[in-house]
């Protein structure tokens, strides 16, 4: 790692932990990261001319994987013709009405830029629509950065975490005033007692309750058969819009997200990731009447970057790959992403040094090193995960051309790239890893 750990000494001199987000730092990597140079396909290349099957793929952002050739072509054709024009554009609409015939919930959307922004639009505007303050949302569950929702979405000791019932709350950044989070509850997910009683007390003042459909902020935790079903029901007794952030499952698990998968229809959505392929892109959408809270400025959400030409071509693009022959992409993505998570499991088996339980949906996986037999909220993770243990292994697996985040809150993705040899060739990996590991 010569010319990453040169990178790295270099971009601490100019950079805050000589990268762009902490997630790719010394945090989560315990040194210098891997610094790449390019990818093809399944592959990333580093700085040092090592080869790694990726099944990170940009935090989940590229279905089609790396350098797709239809995404290079549109790219290329489009950014001769110009980068952004910060006008309305024939794509825009375009897209706009792919997605609104993919997801039979939207009616409406709005497009941004990062799933950050689109979160933070979608909660004023959930507010906005109801006139209420209140924000229920659950305990491990990201969506976004922003002031008011940056609770618990770290892994903390149990002891610090409070009663199931009455969660402490935990906010995750200095700099954020007590005020700004003072109408955010926070609520123990998969878990209907929980919420039932947080609707009880909070469900009249509530604007909006939010929540992934899958947990995929602390690796993959499905969520219990007929909890969000509940949760959907409760969200309609009381008056609160059902927010469900797709912005890491959307075009993942399902062409029409969580909401297809588990037979949804919510008030609001986000999406973004996957729908850039690649490209900072995000959306909002919903119901009609909801959305139209954003017209003229109501709730306010502008940006000169909104529905970035390059972006939204992409995007297109992405969804007609994706597709094409009647869904052949999904497919393709959740069979690979099943089958990985097999092998893991069918080498965890004949390893038997190590307690391992793989969580997935589709084309998302996680590796959890627990003494559980499944991990089902985040008081679970923050109890019985090995996290250390997990970094270590996935650390050793970089040495032998396989790149997974180190970090277990995160998951792999498959791609319509990947191949049996791939799967193959990582469970080849791991079986050496796990038989290295003390």
């Amino acid at each position: 790692m010569n010319t990453s750990q040169s990178l790295f000494e270099r971009g601490m001199r100019v950079l805050v932990e000589g990268v762009s987000s902490a997630s790719r730092g010394p945090a989560t990597f315990g040194g210098a990261p891997r610094y790449m140079s390019h990818g093809a396909g399944s592959r990333l290349y580093d700085v040092d001319g090592r080869e790694y099957i990726d099944w990170m793929m940009a935090f989940g952002a590229l279905p089609l994987g790396h350098g797709h050739p239809r995404i290079v072509e549109v790219v290329s054709r489009e950014i001769a013709r110009g980068s952004h024009f910060a006008t309305a554009l024939e794509v825009e609409v375009e897209l706009a009405e792919m997605l609104v015939a993919m997801l039979p919930h939207v009616e409406k959307v709005r497009f941004a830029n990062t799933g950050t922004e689109a979160c933070m639009a979608a909660f004023r505007l959930a507010r906005g629509h109801t006139g209420r303050r209140k924000i229920i949302k659950f305990e491990g569950h990201y969506h976004g950065w922003w002031d008011a929702v940056l609770l618990n979405t770290n892994p903390m000791p149990l002891a610090a975490l409070g009663h199931p019932n009455d969660p402490i709350r935990i906010c995750d950044s200095s700099g954020i005033p007590p005020e700004a989070q003072a109408d955010t509850i926070v609520v123990r997910w998969n878990d209907v007692a929980a919420l039932e009683r947080a609707m009880a007390l909070h469900g009249r003042e509530a604007a909006c309750v939010v929540t992934e459909g899958i947990m995929s902020n602390m690796g993959v935790i499905p969520p219990q058969p007929g909890y969000l079903e509940r949760m959907q029901e409760l969200c309609r007794d009381y008056g609160a819009l059902f927010y469900l952030d797709e912005t890491v499952t959307g075009f993942r698990v399902a062409p029409g997200g969580c909401a297809e998968l588990y037979g949804l229809t919510p008030d609001l959505v986000t999406y973004g990731k996957a729908l850039g392929a690649g490209f900072p892109m995000a959306m909002i959408g919903g119901r009609a009447d909801v959305m139209a809270g954003l017209e003229w400025g109501k709730v306010l959400h502008f940006g000169t970057h909104n529905a970035g030409r390059l972006a939204l071509h992409v995007a297109k693009t992405m969804l007609e790959e994706m597709t094409a022959d009647q869904g052949a992409g999904f497919r393709r993505i959740g069979d690979l992403g099943r089958k990985m998570a097999e092998e893991v499991r069918r080498v965890a088996r004949v390893s038997n040094r190590h307690k391992i339980v793989v969580q997935g949906v589709n084309s998302m996986f996680q590796i959890f090193f627990t003494d559980l037999e499944a991990v089902t909220d985040y008081r679970d993770f923050c109890g019985h995960v090995d996290r250390a243990k997990f970094r270590d292994f996935a650390l050793r697996l970089m040495d032998k051309g396989i790149y997974m985040n180190p970090s277990a809150t995160l998951h792999s993705l498959s791609a319509v790239v990947h191949t049996e040899a791939d799967i193959a060739a990582t469970g080849r990996a791991m079986a050496e890893v796990l038989e290295e590991m003390p």
